[in-house]
């Protein structure tokens, strides 16, 4: 059908709010067109969601860590929680948050001492952990090395408390835990840091420091690897974790966007 001769295309409206888009990947000032969105923002939500899916079911990389971490020269430990699978792991979150017993046999025959243990579980989204995790190890363990003897842990299926068994285990004095955050339409490669001193089996939230959003829109490497030492650093002097610690704001400090931005 031949359009009316004064019909003119739909014109996308934008939005009042568009100069604040700059500062975030957040879907805000998506402007209209008429009553509905822009055909381009309806595409991208859908191609967002699907990548969040695709994050929940994506699996640890295993090969690619442990070849990554043989720069480190320090000792691995491939562990796995008691989940059998992932549907298992989103319906049953405490049996994540547990060794598999092949695994606490593993560790207990572990003759490797050490003080401070690196726990990667892939969490809620591995690719985060895939991407990031290597990254920050980087910055922060020359550093450590020497100062303490650490290790590293993989962990499949695993919660954010498998960190406490896996450092009772160890007998290790600090575990410092990466794990892929629950993947948003904006973010679905988040990963969070947990930091816990004296871990042991049944340890609840306040005992935990945590440092959260670290991707290539969120926290970036850098800070997130000098949040860490500090947390590390002030742990091993104070001889606790969690609410006990206050952050150094400074050490989170964004800087301002460049002028004319």
């Amino acid at each position: 059908m031949e359009p009316a001769p004064n019909a003119q295309a739909p014109i996308v409206q934008p939005d009042s709010w568009t100069a604040l888009s700059t500062y975030t990947n957040a879907r805000i000032a998506l402007g209209n067109v008429g009553g509905s969105l822009p055909l381009r923002e309806v595409l991208a939500v859908k191609l967002a969601h699907a990548r969040t899916q695709d994050a929940l079911v994506r699996p640890l990389d295993l090969a690619g860590l442990t070849a990554q971490l043989g720069q480190f020269r320090l000792p691995v430990f491939v562990l796995k929680s008691r989940v059998p699978d992932r549907n298992t792991y989103l319906t049953r979150p405490d049996l994540g948050r547990r060794l598999h017993p092949d695994s606490v046999v593993s560790l207990q025959a572990s003759s490797q001492p050490v003080d401070l243990v690196f726990v990667l579980a892939d969490g809620l989204s591995a690719e985060a952990v895939n991407r990031h995790a290597v990254a920050v190890l980087t910055r922060v363990l020359p550093g450590l090395v020497g100062r303490y003897r650490c290790g590293i842990a993989l962990v499949e299926q695993g919660r954010v408390a498998i960190g406490d068994e896996i450092g009772a285990l160890l007998r290790a004095r600090f575990t410092a835990l990466f794990i892929g955050e629950r993947p948003g339409l904006s973010s679905p490669q988040s990963m969070g840091i947990y930091t816990t001193f004296a871990p042991q089996i049944g340890l609840t939230d306040e005992r935990r420091n945590c440092l959260s959003n670290i991707h290539t829109d969120g926290l970036p490497y850098n800070q997130a690897s000098d949040a860490l030492s500090y947390l590390i650093t002030t742990s091993f002097a104070r001889q606790i974790s969690g609410v006990a610690i206050n952050m150094d704001e400074n050490l989170l400090s964004i800087p301002p966007p460049p002028t004319g931005s």
